[in-house]
């Protein structure tokens, strides 16, 4: 049986705390449960307005995780020189909006491609393994490639909206998408295209010697379909899991999750 590897978001964590601006829940207790109950990585973003996560959290998650550490980032030169200097395990870049809610969409790595070229090089140059966060595209992998980056993840926003407007009732609240209006014949036909592409553009990164993660809007529905994606290793999950662990407790949480990738 192969295994997917699952790094686990904390940021949530990090968001409660923050609505009341207190240090409750304390963020760097969640990093021995997320061990125990068989999480791979720990994954944390630092925004540039650091809205959740803070500087102080980044670098105690680094210098106390067991786990290897997954930063998330922008290409800001200031999140890139912390990077350079508390040396995660990968940091990961990501686009970033100030008004966004979490992030929209991938990179758009052959417009910023000189400017990731760069950033790939100091990383790698202070030992910190890199990866692109871009959209399923083949462009978008193509140049990846040729910047330097040692990993993609793959957004797959768009799976779980399809995924989430076919199988809930989301299609009748407020969260609907009116892209998404469709009958349940198209929507079939659209999750069916998607995965096709996640497994052949999948498939198409490994070819190219490039790992493959993938994340955003994944849970414990719609994880299962991702999972049987072979060329696939790791899922970077965070939203469900935290949301899951209100009512389970967070060990029971990440053990549920780690139950579902195992194909």
């Amino acid at each position: 049986m192969n295994r997917v590897d699952l790094g686990v978001n904390i940021d949530h964590i990090a968001v409660l705390r923050e609505a009341r601006r207190v240090n409750d829940p304390v963020i760097i207790d969640a990093l021995p449960i997320c061990k125990s109950a068989g999480a791979n990585q720990i994954t944390i973003h630092l925004r540039e307005d650091r809205r959740h996560i803070h500087d102080e959290d980044a670098k105690l998650i680094i210098e106390q995780s067991i786990l290897p550490v997954n930063l998330e980032c922008a290409m800001s030169e200031d999140i890139i020189d912390f990077v350079c200097k508390h040396r995660p395990h990968r940091a990961t870049i990501v686009p970033e909006k100030r008004q966004e809610v979490t992030t929209e969409g991938g990179l758009a790595v052959s417009k910023e491609f000189d400017r990731l070229k760069e950033i790939i090089k100091r990383l790698h140059y202070a030992e910190v393994e890199v990866s692109l966060f871009i959209d399923p595209h083949p462009d978008e992998l193509l140049a990846s490639k040729e910047a330097g980056t040692d990993w993609v993840e793959f957004h797959t926003g768009r799976y779980a909206n399809i995924y989430a407007m076919l199988y809930s009732n989301i299609s009748r609240t407020r969260y609907a998408i009116d892209d998404l209006r469709l009958t349940r014949k198209e929507l079939e036909s659209l999750l069916k295209e998607e995965l096709g592409n996640l497994d052949n553009l999948a498939q198409h990164a490994q070819g190219l010697h490039m790992q493959v993660a993938a994340g955003h809007g994944l849970n414990y529905q719609n994880v299962s379909n991702i999972v049987q994606i072979e060329a696939i290793k790791e899922l970077n999950i965070g939203q469900s899991i935290i949301a899951r662990s209100v009512y389970s407790g967070l060990y029971q949480a990440v053990v549920d999750m780690k139950e579902l990738l195992q194909r």
